[in-house]
């Protein structure tokens, strides 16, 4: 089979699973050479985990090529733009030999299916002006711009979005 029709394998994987840390770390290298500095918003493994949350890794011929995950947040004081009921998407990644291949979209909708199974009502997320081809994916999939909200909310390149999924 063609390297370009390779179908994207998605699997249910924790967080702290070596195939996931190092697509984390990728995304990671992506942030220090966009923004320089990793992201800094606080994430433990637990939240990752069912029922509150989903990490996913695809692969395409057994290699590890993309990875997302969700997990839940509930209204807060210190954070008034979140709400009960969202889930916020966190480490989206595809490796750049496999970009063009659709599966930033495939695990999109896989997290998008798996928040509202339980429940959630509501993805919410924060990226940057940086990365212009997440941008894109989120508008195109039907993420409007919110107020900021998390680590960034202040910081002029960051971008929140959300998308009611129930």
């Amino acid at each position: 089979m063609p390297r370009d029709t390779v179908p994207l394998d998605l699997r249910a994987t924790p967080f702290d699973h070596p195939d996931a840390q190092r697509l984390i770390a990728a995304v990671q290298q992506v942030y220090v050479e966009r923004y320089g500095g990793t992201d800094a918003t606080h994430t433990d493994p637990a939240e990752f985990a069912a029922p509150h949350g989903l990490f996913l890794v695809g692969y395409a011929a057994g290699t590890p090529v993309a990875a997302g995950g969700w997990r839940v947040r509930d209204a807060e004081p210190a954070d008034p733009v979140v709400r009960d009921g969202d889930a916020e998407i966190k480490r989206m990644y595809v490796v750049p030999e496999a970009r063009g291949r659709s599966h930033a979209r495939a695990v999109l909708a896989a997290i998008e299916r798996s928040a509202a199974a339980p429940g959630r009502r509501r993805m919410i997320l924060e990226t940057g002006t940086r990365q212009p081809e997440a941008l894109a994916l989120y508008r195109s999939s039907g993420y409007v711009p919110i107020p900021g909200f998390g680590v960034y909310r202040d910081e002029p390149g960051s971008r929140c979005l959300a998308k009611i999924i129930a």
